[in-house]
């Protein structure tokens, strides 16, 4: 795991973030804090994280709308922080696509154990078929060939690679390539699938990875 690795905790009682700030950095993390709910997503859009450890309960909007917001354009992993302990809460949040769920009182040792085991699985390779994404490279891996992609290209592949059968909107699809929400007409999500399909024919060229579903978008069709 990067040592660097950016976590976004977002904690309205001040102990608790502060120690959770203090032994995340001991630990060689970099650490961005925030204490409301409403101002999480301008600063996602605006910064790239490795992980969001994001308390059920905040002023402004809370945990599960912030967590829905998130999954609608990335799937960085999502640790969801409560005191709230009944099981509708955890269900709830786990049908949201949190990747974890801890419950107050919890030993800050232990978020950070649990963050790096979560940022070992998801953050160098995903591999839910035989297509493989280095996220470090930006390359996409099938057999014994390699096709590097642009940044733009990668991001586009991974927010549909990530949930296969899934149909994504354009407009999903621009917030997820462009992080800082930028205008972008819809033609240039069609011109970016359309550079992506040629370089990934490459790599499957008897299958189409992304399938178009007419009048609603994208999906990635996974290769057996």
């Amino acid at each position: 795991m990067n040592t660097n690795s950016r976590v976004l905790i977002v904690e309205d009682e001040l102990k608790i973030a502060t120690l959770l700030v203090e032994y995340f950095q001991a630990a060689g993390f970099d650490c961005v804090h925030l204490d409301r709910g409403d101002v999480v997503m301008t600063v996602f859009g605006e910064q790239e994280f490795d992980l969001v450890l994001l308390d059920l309960m905040l002023p402004g909007i809370d945990g599960l709308e912030i967590c829905r917001r998130i999954r609608a354009i990335s799937m960085v992993p999502i640790m969801m922080l409560s005191a709230r302990t009944d099981e509708v809460d955890r269900l709830l949040g786990l049908e949201l696509q949190a990747d974890d769920y801890i419950c107050k009182p919890f030993s800050p040792r232990e978020v950070v154990a649990r963050a790096r085991g979560l940022l070992r699985r998801t953050q160098s390779q995903w591999h839910s078929d035989k297509v493989v994404l280095d996220n470090h490279a930006y390359q996409v891996r099938h057999g014994a060939s390699t096709i590097d992609l642009t940044k733009v290209e990668f991001e586009l592949l991974k927010i549909l690679y990530q949930q296969p059968g899934r149909i994504y909107s354009r407009a999903q699809l621009m917030n997820a390539m462009y992080r800082d929400y930028r205008v972008v007409a819809e033609r240039t999500v069609d011109s970016h699938v359309k550079k992506l399909r040629k370089k990934l024919k490459d790599l499957t060229p008897e299958h189409e990875l992304i399938q178009s579903v007419y009048g609603l978008g994208y999906k990635y069709e996974q290769c057996r």
